[in-house]
C-alpha cells in the first residue's frame, strides 16, 4: 500500500517537473519578444506575433509585441531568421499583418523566388493564407510572375471577384431634357 502511494507521488512529481522544464526551455510568448524579433515570429501556442506601435503622451513612439488571432500552420516556437527576412524582401519593423504587400510586384517577385519560397516555410505559410483570404492561390500567383504578373495583381485588388458584364448590348432611349422649376425670387 505504501509503495503504491509513493509510486503515485513519484509519477505526479515527474509530471510536474516535466511541465516546469518544458515551460522554462524556449517557450515563445509574443509579449516577451522585442521589436527586433517580433514580426514574423510564432508563439508556442502556434499564434502569430504582431508588432504594434503606440504613441505615449509625451509623443514618443513605443513598440510592443502582441499575439494575433492568426494561427500558423504546423509551426510553433519560431522566430524568423535574418536570412529569410532578407530573401523574402521583408522588414523586421513591419507593423501588423496585412496582404497589402502582395500588391507590390517587387515584393511578390522576392516572395516567389527560390531563396524565399523553397527555404522559408513560415513566411510562405503566412502569405499563402493572406493571399487565400483575398481569393488568390499563392502558387498560381508565383507562377504568373513575368508575363501575367499584372493580371495576378488585379485579382488581388478585386479580391478575386469580378462583376459579370451584360449578356446583350444595352440600348438607352434618348428623351427630351427635363426642365427644372424656376427659382423663387429673392427679396
Amino acid at each position: 500500500m505504501a509503495s503504491n502511494s509513493s509510486l503515485k507521488m513519484l509519477a505526479v512529481l515527474a509530471l510536474a517537473m516535466a511541465l516546469f522544464v518544458q515551460g522554462s526551455l524556449g517557450e515563445i510568448a509574443c509579449e516577451n519578444l522585442d521589436k527586433d524579433s517580433c514580426a514574423f515570429a510564432v508563439s508556442s501556442s502556434g499564434k502569430r506575433c504582431v508588432l504594434e506601435k503606440h504613441v505615449k503622451r509625451s509623443g514618443k513612439e513605443a513598440y510592443t509585441c502582441g499575439t494575433s488571432e492568426i494561427e500558423a500552420d504546423k509551426l510553433k516556437n519560431w522566430v524568423e531568421t535574418d536570412q529569410c527576412i532578407k530573401a523574402c524582401g521583408l522588414d523586421r519593423k513591419s507593423l501588423g499583418i496585412s496582404s497589402d504587400s502582395l500588391l507590390d510586384s517587387c515584393f511578390t517577385h522576392k516572395l516567389c523566388s527560390p531563396q524565399c519560397y523553397d527555404s522559408c516555410p513560415n513566411i510562405v505559410d503566412l502569405y499563402f493564407n493572406l493571399a487565400a483570404g483575398e481569393g488568390v492561390f499563392l502558387p498560381k500567383l508565383c507562377e504568373s510572375q513575368g508575363a501575367n504578373a499584372r493580371r495576378g495583381m488585379s485579382e488581388i485588388r478585386s479580391s478575386g471577384f469580378a462583376a459579370p458584364g451584360p449578356i446583350d448590348s444595352v440600348k438607352y432611349k434618348t428623351a427630351a431634357p427635363i426642365s427644372a422649376p424656376a427659382m423663387a425670387p429673392y427679396y
